[in-house]
């Protein structure tokens, strides 16, 4: 065989073997994982050759482990009751953003908040709204301030704790080389490339309602890191009927009234999305445009009542 024929017959081949490996990677099979975790569900869908669901779910049980306010063991259930557990490395990256949000955000969101939840009944769901001196008593304990001072306070990560599952599931798949995924944690995400269908992943902003059953709207991403956190799903009443939320500002020691419903946001990490549209919910809509207007990573869908309406503002095009 001449040297021209042998070229020709190796180009012929590096063309059949690049055509296959597009074949193959364009028809891998897109795999979904589901189930329970963090008091939620998650739902997984990816497209690779190898379910990852085993290693997946460890990247979670590490979160628990290191965060959970339900598992006793955890680091920060053993750090809540007064022990001195060893420096974690996973609870120490997400206490050291939450601090970080904490500061940006003037106390808005603050993780040592812990107190005030449980006195309103949304951590351990018992006993009655505390009194007006329980309220100022215990803000004397709540404050990032304190933890940055070395002194002992009660923690409560789930406000970015979802969020940092969420990318460290991510990260799994990243580093196993998987282009196309959606990771979903009780409605925090993280999306990239696209789906089964080859298009942008459609994903859907829930209207305020206790149900989720509608959507708002349905907004294609192609790559993202979105949270969401409202009111109208996660909320007590008291003995005389009325009706107060989840969302307690850390800096006033009491539910948040104000006109924000919810607070979808879209940053670079999805626990910096987590923490930040808790952030928006104690601030209100007014607060919570004029702090994401200044960054420029940042995109949010806030939802809104205007009288019997609810409106929209947003700055996602």
């Amino acid at each position: 065989m001449s040297p021209k024929s042998v070229l020709r017959l190796l180009s012929f081949l590096s063309l059949v073997v690049a055509t296959v490996w597009i074949l193959r990677r364009h028809n891998t099979a897109y795999i979904e994982n589901s189930g329970p975790v963090f008091g939620t569900a998650y739902h997984f869908t990816y497209q690779s050759p190898t379910d990852f669901h085993p290693e997946l779910k460890a990247a979670m049980q590490e979160v628990d482990d290191a965060l959970s306010l339900f598992n006793k063991d955890s680091w920060l259930s053993r750090y809540n009751a007064g022990e001195r557990p060893a420096p974690h490395k996973l609870a120490d990256e997400v206490i050291s953003l939450a601090m970080s949000v904490s500061r940006e955000t003037d106390g808005a969101f603050d993780i040592t908040v812990a107190p005030l939840v449980n006195a309103w009944g949304f951590g351990n769901k018992q006993g009655t709204p505390p009194s007006d001196a329980q309220v100022d008593s215990l803000l004397r304990t709540v404050g990032y301030e304190h933890y940055l001072r070395g002194e002992h306070v009660m923690l409560d990560c789930g406000a970015i704790a979802k969020g940092y599952a969420v990318d460290r599931v991510a990260n799994v798949l990243r580093r196993h080389g998987v282009k196309n995924f959606m990771i979903e944690i009780g409605g925090e995400i993280v999306a990239e490339g696209q789906n089964a269908d080859g298009h942008p992943w459609q994903i859907g902003v829930a209207k305020p309602t206790p149900d989720r059953s509608e959507m708002q709207e349905i907004l294609p991403f192609s790559h993202v890191a979105m949270a969401t956190s409202g009111n109208y799903r996660n909320y007590r009443t008291d003995s005389l009927g009325h009706r107060y939320a989840h969302t307690i500002d850390p800096r006033l020691g009491r539910p948040v009234q104000h006109s924000l419903l919810s607070a979808t946001v879209i940053a670079p990490t999805c626990a910096q999305a987590d923490a930040y549209a808790t952030a928006c919910m104690v601030m209100g809509r007014e607060k919570a445009e004029k702090f994401l207007a200044k960054k420029a990573d940042v995109k949010y869908y806030l939802i809104y009542a205007d009288g019997a309406d609810t409106k929209v503002s947003t700055n996602i095009k």
